[in-house]
């Protein structure tokens, strides 16, 4: 892992505790006080922090903020169907944690446990680490934010817990800049009837802008980038995904899987093709991936490339990972919509080579048809049958905050094992190819995507590609050259198909 980790010292730790205490103590009243402390922000539709009323009300934390620092502080509060012992385990168990918010933190690990992995009569009450983690969004020219912090969990009262992260880096010696301190952030967790729990969550942070390219800039300066309101929706969507997966929904679709194992190994190769998508688009990827050509700018193309050695999960062999980020001056749902459609992907599929793409399976994993798991089989011109060259596993979701559409190409012979109960899904090759959709900023937002139809779009496409059974291989200047016009030639494509070639 290439995020670095601080040397913890024994007479740190009872500094930490301290700490741990008192920002718990903010985090609660951050969470229960109302206005004026929290206002509405209308333009992209969170809660955000009246500043001078938190150092007149918070004066506790309240410390100069670093000069070239702007404070990131938002609200949210969201009823999902999880309980609350669920949403602990989540997010104490960081390689869980990780997973879940894999759109959002690009590489996490647990440093210390300064006390016991299970706290009080077996549960995570007072149980104290330290962690470091990287902050991400899904595009190469929006840098990563590493923060070393500590996460304390704690029983309030009998139906409330809470969930507290507050930056070291005042304790804590390393030899790196810091350019994000996490201040008091984290969630309130209320049991409710029938399996329910309300989650108030709160992020407080302050942050360098440096790495971050003008063409996210108001995305990101408003806070919605790294919002609270990101955090909520993406539990929420995990939720529903998980509810919905265990049942058959009654408003059937053409090709549904019903049979329950099926849905499960279906669901956990759309969740490692997606992890492995977001590895590939992070601004800072993890070490396994070498840059070969360093995008700076939008429309510039990242080229990477990785060895597969003794992976199962990869073809044998040099795999390259090609990605670029611009703006559509078209709302997210529409980009949304037109890059989930089976009958328009021979609009801007170069490899489909202008087939007929047949979905033959899907899953639901959201309230919304959009939100699915799909088996896709691409067919010849000339071909009416079912039978096609190319069978593509695909994964389509969107949420308030971002929109994803990602596919990887799959052994037609593997697959069917795979759905009958064979070779374990973990182990099937996957290369997966997307799209990352955000908002760019300039929408005013009423709380879902579709409220953003007068806003834009920001587009990061990604491509991974084997190109040599050598690993270690160099790669030719011939086969660079061949992988940045596929990229412009789909970026053009998508231009053109939803009128907007000049973007």
């Amino acid at each position: 892992m290439s995020i670095v980790s601080p040397t913890l010292k024994d007479d740190d730790k009872p500094k930490i505790f301290q700490l741990a205490v008192a920002a718990m103590e903010e985090l609660v009243r951050m969470a229960e006080i109302g206005e004026p402390l929290w206002t509405r922000n209308y333009l992209n539709g969170t809660t955000v922090l009246n500043e001078n009323e938190y150092i007149q009300t918070l004066p506790r934390w309240i410390r100069t903020k670093p000069v070239g620092f702007q404070r990131e502080a938002s609200r949210e509060t969201v009823v999902v169907l999880m309980n609350r012992v669920n949403i602990i385990e989540i997010l104490m168990d960081v390689n869980q944690w990780s997973a879940v918010f894999s759109s959002i933190v690009s590489q996490a690990m647990t440093l210390e446990l300064l006390s016991s992995s299970k706290g009080e009569a077996g549960t995570y009450n007072g149980v104290l680490q330290v962690m470091t983690a990287e902050f991400q969004v899904p595009s190469p020219i929006v840098s990563t934010r590493q923060s070393h912090y500590l996460r304390y969990c704690k029983q309030l009262v009998e139906d409330t817990w809470a969930v507290v992260d507050v930056s070291l880096d005042n304790i804590l010696q390393t030899n790196r800049a810091v350019r994000c301190r996490r201040r008091p952030s984290g969630c309130l967790i209320q049991e409710m009837p029938k399996g329910y729990s309300k989650v108030t969550w709160v992020e407080n942070v302050e942050v360098d802008y440096r790495g971050v390219h003008d063409l996210y800039m108001q995305l990101v300066s408003s806070g919605y980038a790294f919002g609270a309101k990101r955090w909520v929706v993406t539990l929420d969507r995990h939720c529903l995904r998980l509810a919905i997966a265990s049942n058959i929904t009654t408003n059937s679709h053409t090709g549904d899987v019903r049979d329950h194992e099926e849905r499960k190994r279906m669901l956990r190769m759309a969740d490692r093709m997606m992890i492995s998508f977001l590895a590939g688009v992070s601004a800072n990827p993890d070490h396994t991936w070498k840059t070969v050509l360093s995008g700076t700018g939008g429309d510039d193309v990242r080229l990477m490339t990785r060895d597969s050695i003794y992976d199962p999960t990869r073809p044998p062999g040099l795999v390259l990972c090609a990605t670029t980020s611009f703006r559509l001056p078209v709302s997210p749902i529409r980009v949304f919509d037109f890059l989930r459609d089976d009958t328009t992907r021979n609009q801007w599929d170069v490899l489909s080579n202008e087939g007929v793409v047949l979905e033959t399976a899907h899953i639901a994993n959201g309230w919304n048809t959009s939100n699915c798991v799909s088996l896709l089989r691409v067919l010849d011109n000339t071909e009416n049958s079912s039978q096609g060259k190319m069978l593509l596993v695909q994964e389509s979701r969107s949420d308030p905050t971002a929109s994803f559409v990602i596919y990887a190409p799959v052994d037609t012979v593997a697959m069917d094992e795979i759905l009958n109960g064979g070779e374990y899904p973990d182990y099937l090759t996957l290369l997966p190819s997307g799209f990352a959709i955000l908002p760019d900023g300039t929408a005013v937002h009423r709380g879902s995507i579709d409220a953003a139809a007068s806003g834009g779009s920001l587009l990061t496409v990604s491509f991974q590609i084997f190109v040599d059974l050598v690993p270690n291989a160099r790669v030719s200047l011939e086969i660079i050259a061949t992988i940045i016009n596929l990229v412009a030639c789909t970026v053009e494509k998508i231009k053109a198909s939803l009128s907007c070639e000049d973007a």
